[in-house]
């Protein structure tokens, strides 16, 4: 070919790959197109961090919607501004409930229209793909937000992962089962509510985070406490399945989990209707005129003197969020199977430290509560003869419980069907801050070392935090890329099953420590966990 005819055919593919170049490099500055229509980001405080707020995952759930699995997002015309975080879902607002400080809560407006996510990526092209964190906050399905400020992906999304936090829905909104919810829904059940968000996040996810520079078959969900619990609902409901590889269970998920009872569908019908009677309701369209506020209302007792009633739904065996009990869905090799990391804090379940609030008296009856006709045998293990030693005693031993039933679940996980490892940790850093002597490693204080995002509390942090943060982040965001928590520079973290009778400090040190004091602990907490009637109901 001639070069003079050559040449100029050169220079323009030159250009027009220079044109491309320039419009991915800043693609994600710029305009995304996304389900529903275009959003435009923001730079995060780190400007290698851009944010997308507020993104509209499904329609609101409100009017004829609520109650109702969620529905396709509702498109909008020109660019919308995903610079500000949603509104949060109904609950009520607290402002401080010591050991949460103002960091731990929510506090902007709430709405039932409130399925949102926000996406902080340090991508800067759509053709990264780098892997996804979808983070599910707590507060017992009845509060909690993305607008919590600890919740804040941008620290962890500095670590080279993209990090979504999700609302769902909370409380009555998200737990109402009703014999006409069911009749009305084309999947013949009601109630999981939340749940199906949080799978129609997952699904949102998997349309759209290559626009953001993600991959969607990398994904990992996590959460802490009740987002915990949800991430191992997910794992277990066949609508979540191929959404994510791995999980992450922050104070949540263990062998206690088939301890909890999942109800049947009709069953919990019944606890519906009766909550709609208490309301006035003879319908659930009558239901649903009444506003939120009005739905949040405390119900009185029927007569001087009783108590008010309550009404708990959980979780429904439904036939479809959930077709089997937990127990049956990990039996049946059902589950969706995946790598994951779980653990728990020092002082998760011992209330104030460390001196918890219990007496001689109250240690036997919770003793006795909960090991039945092995407590003598328990007393042995973690004797006390006065209210100091009842105290001492209940820590250490709770500590072991809790390790162990994670441990063993871990160890009941595989010697059924999973085939993928366990990690499993124990937290034992104190977080700075008011009454850090009394409460210590309190449930949710890993929360913002482990998202990098200690920088959004105004706790009197150190260096040493900055350090255990820098460093647990690490560790989270290398289970993110790879499954396995391992990374350069770090102490190296065995699976459960690499190492037996071991679970991994992470805090102050970093190293496996056995889950229990001594071999006859270990003994006791092995034979508990894996009886029958805690592993298969």
């Amino acid at each position: 070919m001639n070069r003079k005819k050559l040449f100029p055919r050169i220079m323009f593919g030159l250009i027009v790959a220079t044109i491309f170049a320039m419009s991915a490099s800043s693609q994600l500055t710029g305009v995304v197109k996304i389900t529903g229509g275009s959003v435009q980001g923001v730079p995060g405080n780190d400007p290698a961090v851009t944010a997308f707020k507020g993104l509209p995952f499904a329609a609101p759930p409100v009017g004829d919607l609520r109650w109702r699995a969620p529905q396709p997002v509702v498109p909008w015309d020109g660019i919308r501004k995903a610079d500000k975080l949603s509104n949060s879902c109904i609950q009520y607002e607290v402002y401080e409930r010591k050991p949460w400080t103002h960091e731990f809560m929510a506090h902007n407006d709430m709405s039932e229209d409130c399925l949102y996510l926000n996406v902080w990526t340090p991508a800067k092209s759509s053709s990264e793909k780098l892997a996804v964190y979808m983070f599910i906050h707590g507060g017992g399905n009845t509060e909690g937000s993305t607008a919590v400020p600890v919740y804040d992906g941008e620290g962890l999304a500095k670590k080279g992962v993209i990090v979504i936090t999700v609302n769902y829905r909370l409380g009555i909104f998200a737990s109402l089962v009703h014999p006409e919810l069911t009749a009305e829904a084309p999947y013949h059940a009601s109630g999981n509510y939340q749940i199906l968000d949080l799978i129609s996040a997952l699904q949102w996810i998997k349309q759209n985070i290559a626009q953001f520079g993600g991959d969607p078959n990398k994904v990992t969900i996590g959460g802490q406490s009740a987002g915990s619990g949800n991430v191992f609902s997910l794992t277990t409901s066949p609508l979540a399945k191929g959404l994510f590889r791995g999980a992450i269970n922050e104070s949540g998920a263990s062998a206690t989990v088939f301890a909890a009872r999942s109800l049947p569908l009709a069953e919990l019908e019944k606890v519906g209707q009766a909550f709609a009677a208490a309301k006035g309701a003879k319908s659930i369209a009558e239901l649903r005129r009444l506003s939120w506020q009005q739905l949040m209302e405390p119900i009185p007792a029927a007569n001087p003197g009783e108590k008010p009633p309550t009404f708990r739904f959980g979780s429904a065996i439904d036939g479809y969020v959930f077709p089997l009990s937990p127990a049956d869905t990990y039996l049946q090799g059902k589950q969706n199977d995946v790598p994951t990391l779980m653990g728990y804090n020092l002082n998760d379940n011992t209330g104030p430290a460390p001196h918890p609030d219990i007496n001689l008296a109250d240690y036997k009856k919770l003793v006795a509560s909960l090991y039945g006709d092995s407590s003598d045998e328990f007393l042995k293990l973690y004797p006390a003869t006065t209210d100091d030693e009842a105290k001492t005693a209940y820590m250490h031993a709770t500590w072991d419980r809790v390790r162990s039933s994670v441990y063993y679940w871990a160890m009941w996980r595989a010697s059924r069907t999973a085939k993928t490892n366990l990690y499993s940790y124990f937290w034992d850093h104190v977080i700075p801050g008011p009454d850090s002597e009394i409460f210590g490693v309190f449930h949710t204080s890993e929360v913002p070392y482990a998202l990098n995002s200690i920088s959004k509390s105004d706790r009197p942090f150190t260096d040493q935090d900055r350090k255990i943060a820098d460093t647990l982040s690490t560790y989270w965001s290398n289970f993110i890329k790879n499954g396995n928590p391992d990374g350069p520079g770090l102490a190296h973290w065995p699976s459960t099953a690499e190492a037996a009778g071991m679970t991994m400090e992470i805090g102050n040190k970093y190293n496996p420590i056995p889950i229990t004091g001594d071999k006859e602990k270990q003994q006791f907490f092995e034979k508990y966990w894996n009886s029958p009637e805690r592993l298969t109901k």
